[in-house]
């Protein structure tokens, strides 16, 4: 049994998936955080928080990294840990830091921090050599005018430190961009209260189908565990409206994610870690959106796992371990998996849901999850504010989304605007 700190949290599906991969790996862990209640807000009415499972619960300010990093060796002097984890992409740094101050396994910090900041991958990878969009890094708004001037019309915008497509916009003109450019000026702290980096960062926008490669870094060799599609909804934001694993691609474009992946992580210099690589399948060949150095969210890791066995939770355990992660895969009866969302197109407060009887009755029904009934509702321009999902299988072949839109569509939320 191993005993890993486990650094804050997303409160979404990874709070309750890496507490899972801990206990069925038999191992237990201390939880640090700024604010409890950020956690436990967040639990079903009723029900016990998964992170409460921690065998400890610690208080301490995570976003001071000068006095944390004290406050942990004073822990681990008592409490001995063996890994350091986080789900949470404001985290994923100071996991590394506090990992390498107490001399256990992890990535470097310089390489996490390179990652989780989308101005700095884009400045290694281009120096790499990996091909990829024009793009700026714009202080104020002169230089992001002349940026945009540069390299053209459309362009994307995008905070150079924010999670879940928060602030990601589509812009066509100058117009666009403005008005653009003011929503994201007006959020200088992230949720987690932490201040934001003041620049902006504009790209070129790529052309193309976008995939996810799903990795697992140990030892030095990456291995590419499979290949997730992507549909996209929310213009001119860009939401996530659903998956599937596999994606439905020939063999040619499944391979050039995979390698694309494999060089943007060598690149960063990242090792051991569980990485979840954005790929955008553009005419001049797969050019990188983000590399996110931690499992998946909006639940590919379960689709990973109905399809091949391979759990990417229990993986991310086992490297922060250093120890060799579970890769084989297993029969488990489906050739496919999808997710699909329920996005909301309206503000307001969530009546119910019809129609949730009879998708729960399909016999080809993974998950469905809905928010509950009282649930303030906003017309969506991120991936934070879903009202449900619905997962299903398919044993044949890559039927799964196909089944997944079926029964969406038979959902239908009542949303009473005030």
């Amino acid at each position: 049994m191993a005993h890993l700190l486990m650094v804050e949290s997303w409160v979404g599906s990874m709070s309750r998936l890496l507490p899972r991969a801990l206990r069925e790996g038999g191992h237990e862990f201390t939880f640090l955080t700024r604010d409890l209640h950020h956690y436990l807000r967040s639990a079903p009415e009723g029900t016990a928080h998964p992170l409460l499972a921690a065998r400890h619960v610690l208080t301490a300010e995570t976003n001071d990294g000068e006095a944390l990093l004290p406050f942990v060796e004073r822990a681990h002097d008592v409490l001995r840990f063996d890994g350091v984890v986080t789900s949470c992409d404001y985290y994923l740094r100071t996991a590394a830091e506090i990992a390498g101050r107490l001399g256990l396994p992890g990535p470097t910090p310089e390489a996490v921090g390179n990652a989780c900041r989308k101005d700095a991958t884009r400045s290694v990878l281009a120096e790499a050599g990996l091909p990829g969009p024009r793009f700026a890094v714009c202080a104020d708004w002169a230089e992001a005018t002349a940026a945009a001037h540069r390299i053209g019309y459309p362009l994307v915008l995008k905070p150079v430190d924010l999670c879940a497509g928060m602030f990601v916009r589509r812009v066509d003109d100058e117009a666009a961009l403005a008005e653009a450019y003011r929503a994201l000026a007006a959020f200088p702290v992230n949720a987690r209260g932490q201040r934001r980096e003041p620049v902006v960062l504009l790209e070129e926008l790529l052309e193309g189908p976008e995939v996810s490669v799903e990795t697992v870094s140990y030892d030095g060799a990456v291995h590419v565990v499979g290949v997730t599609d992507k549909s996209l909804g929310g213009a001119p934001a860009f939401v996530e409206t659903g998956h599937m694993f596999p994606a439905a691609l020939d063999p040619a474009d499944t391979e050039g994610a995979g390698e694309t992946a494999r060089r943007a992580l060598k690149a960063l210099g990242l090792d051991g870690v569980v990485a979840h690589t954005e790929i955008k399948l553009t005419p001049d060949g797969p050019r990188v959106v983000e590399v996110n150095p931690r499992p998946a969210g909006n639940r590919i890791t379960e689709l990973v796992r109905h399809v091949t066995g391979v759990d990417l939770a229990a993986a991310c355990v086992d490297v922060a371990l250093g120890r060799e992660p579970d890769l084989h895969r297993r029969a488990t009866g489906l050739t496919s998996a999808a997710i699909g969302f329920l996005v909301p197109d309206t503000d307001g407060v969530l009546e119910a849901v019809d129609g949730a009887e009879a998708v729960r009755a399909a016999d080809d029904l993974l998950e469905l999850r809905l928010a509950d009934p009282g649930k303030a509702v906003r017309a969506t321009g991120s991936n934070n504010d879903y009202l449900g999902h619905v997962m299903a299988g398919d044993a044949r072949g890559t039927a799964a989304r196909d089944r997944v839109a079926a029964l969406l569509a038979q959902l239908a939320p009542r949303v009473v605007t005030r």
